[in-house]
């Protein structure tokens, strides 16, 4: 009997294990098999470092491409700026003489304010020292008391008009005028004071003075700029680019682009480099990018001669996991393929491939750093 039951239990478990699969009781199953599986038609990074990508997905990230050209492009190069004013629409306010500082008429003014050309700004009460000043008081006494002998003189050679020689009484008058004149200067200096006046019209862009401050003669008081009419100044190493730039532009930091006209280089060096200077030509709408002077840019020069190479969008061109620079090529509906290529600036947003891409190309131009992410 129980060799029986030992057979039986033995063939059950025996047909178990054929089938690969054992069933659970009531109350025990968990339902269907729940484990992830792995979607085919997700995007993914192929193997060969493809990158296959649906429709649908190209839309939801915003992937576009274009169809690349290969011409000659303009040969250009990056170079280091900043944001200068105008000579002739600015300035700067310095003092002539050392003195205390005193209001002008509307006040010291504030960082911003728009002034007009010849506005006072200020006035600069010239410093004495004491002995000066008593050297100028008892020269002034002294003219007064030749002014008083020179009155007294002339008028009692005027009651004698007629019977005294005419040019006697000129000379008197002569010399009242002149003590007149020496008496009113030496008046000044002891109490005149110095208007500080605006040499443009513009803003001020900088200011640092207050009421009552002593300052030495030639300081720097206020930089008055036109914000419409500002330079751009760069530098460059090589004085045959100075000479050769066909056009150019320059960037911000924020990013925004300002078209550039050349106005000329320098002919000496400055601290061993070129120094070369851009009017920023207003925009057609008027509208004008918000600068400050001194303000870091980016310059790209486009010189006359060209190379050959591919016209894209700066923002083309990404980086490899092996931080080699590649762009995307869109070589089917749904698979994009690396492709290392070598570049230039062209612009301020635009970059000539010089090798790695060939005309007829599609390479993606929006959108290249999220398939670029595709793992």
């Amino acid at each position: 009997m129980h060799t029986i039951l030992y057979k039986t239990i033995l063939a059950s478990v025996l047909l178990v294990l054929i089938n690969g699969r054992v069933t659970a009781g009531p109350g025990h199953d968990h339902g269907e098999d729940t484990a992830p599986s792995m979607n085919s038609n997700g995007p993914k990074r192929l193997p060969d470092g493809s990158v296959f990508l649906p429709k649908l997905t190209q839309r939801q990230l915003g992937v576009r491409t274009i169809i690349t050209e290969r011409k000659e492009l303009p040969q250009a190069f990056e170079l280091v700026g900043k944001v200068v004013m105008d000579p002739n629409a600015g300035g700067m306010v310095q003092p002539t003489v050392a003195g205390r500082i005193e209001p002008g008429p509307r006040g010291l003014p504030s960082l911003g304010q728009a002034v007009q050309k010849g506005e006072i700004l200020a006035y600069v009460r010239p410093s004495i020292d004491t002995f000066e000043r008593a050297n100028q008081t008892a020269q002034a006494a002294e003219l007064r008391s030749t002014k008083t002998l020179a009155e007294k003189r002339f008028m009692r050679l005027k009651q004698l008009e007629g019977s005294v020689p005419q040019k006697d009484i000129d000379a008197a008058q002569s010399e009242l005028q002149s003590a007149n004149e020496r008496l009113a200067a030496i008046g000044g200096s002891l109490s005149s004071r110095e208007a500080l006046t605006a040499p443009a019209s513009g803003v001020i862009a900088s200011a640092s003075v207050v009421a009552g401050q002593v300052v030495d003669a030639r300081t720097i008081l206020f930089e008055i700029v036109d914000l419409n009419r500002l330079r751009i100044e760069a530098v460059a190493h090589d004085a045959e680019v100075a000479i050769n730039i066909a056009s150019a532009t320059a960037r911000t930091n924020s990013g925004e682009s300002l078209p550039l006209e050349f106005i000329g280089a320098g002919s000496t060096l400055r601290e061993q480099t070129v120094p070369i200077q851009f009017h920023i030509r207003r925009p057609k709408d008027g509208k004008v990018t918000p600068l400050t002077v001194e303000q870091a840019v980016k310059v790209f020069a486009q010189s006359k001669s060209t190379i050959p190479g591919v016209a894209v969008p700066a923002g083309a061109i990404v980086k490899s996991a092996s931080n080699q620079d590649i762009v995307w090529v869109h070589t089917s509906a749904e698979q994009f393929v690396q492709r290392p290529v070598r570049f230039t600036p062209l612009d301020a947003s635009t970059v000539a491939v010089i090798n790695g891409l060939q005309g007829g190309e599609r390479v993606v131009v929006q959108g290249a750093p999220l398939v670029n992410q595709v793992r």
